[in-house]
């Protein structure tokens, strides 16, 4: 896993621009030998990586409560994870993305907080849309505290072809929602988890963009309940 801090305000994510060099280069050389037979696929690829590393600007939700979709792709999974789960002794909610080849792979905070935790885990690396990556595969949790100090955990997991997970923010960092935190290459899956009194208003199939779509609402955690019970 790559944690140095690499975004950028280029178009396409700096990780990106080795490769975009590479196989521009390599174009243009078999252009100047004239051998267009080859030059032509390695033009399509050149412009094929460009756009796999594109990195649009996304305008921010002003909306402290809303829980944003970390990643680009279609909502694969929705679930919800009882109480005493070994992760998650109060239970969860869980969300889980897949995002393809064609859909961009820069990551973006969900919420606003601070992050109290990163976890890489080295893993294999099963096809992203299927159950046992999120277990298997290679990982990397990320932990945020919000304002009202409810945990919300998002996993990158690497895919079939995914084999490089980079992360951008470090542990104690505070971040606001929609910041990017990270990229990985090749087609891969993102989960979500959130507290289990979260309102989940996305759907199973929905297609959604980082930093933009609204997977819910945090609402109040068991802590600001009580204390408004006590008033």
């Amino acid at each position: 896993m790559n944690q140095r801090k690499t975004y950028n305000k280029l178009p396409v994510a700096w990780e990106g621009i080795p490769f975009i060099a590479l196989s521009l280069a390599v174009t243009v050389v078999l252009l100047f030998l004239d051998w267009k037979f080859f030059a032509i696929p390695m033009m399509v690829l050149t412009l094929f990586i460009i756009y796999f590393f594109r990195d649009p600007d996304r305008t921010r939700i002003p909306n402290e409560s809303a829980i944003l979709t970390p990643a680009d792709g279609k909502v694969i999974a929705i679930e919800d994870l009882p109480e005493g789960d070994y992760h998650y002794p109060n239970g969860a909610k869980k969300v889980s993305i897949f995002m393809s080849l064609l859909n961009a792979h820069i990551n973006r905070i969900p919420i606003s907080g601070k992050i109290t935790g990163l976890s890489y885990h080295p893993g294999k690396f099963f096809s992203a849309n299927r159950d046992k990556a999120s277990i298997y595969n290679e990982r990397n949790i990320v932990t945020l505290e919000t304002h009202n100090r409810a945990r919300i955990d998002f996993v990158q997991i690497a895919g079939l072809i995914a084999r490089r997970i980079s992360c951008w923010v470090h542990e104690g960092e505070v971040v606001e929602a929609g910041q990017r935190f990270g990229l990985i290459r090749f087609g891969s899956r993102l989960e979500v988890y959130l507290p289990p009194h979260c309102t989940i208003i996305a759907t199973k199939g929905q297609k959604v963009k980082a930093g933009q779509t609204i997977l819910g609402y945090l609402g109040e955690t068991k802590d600001e309940k009580q204390n408004k019970a006590q008033e």
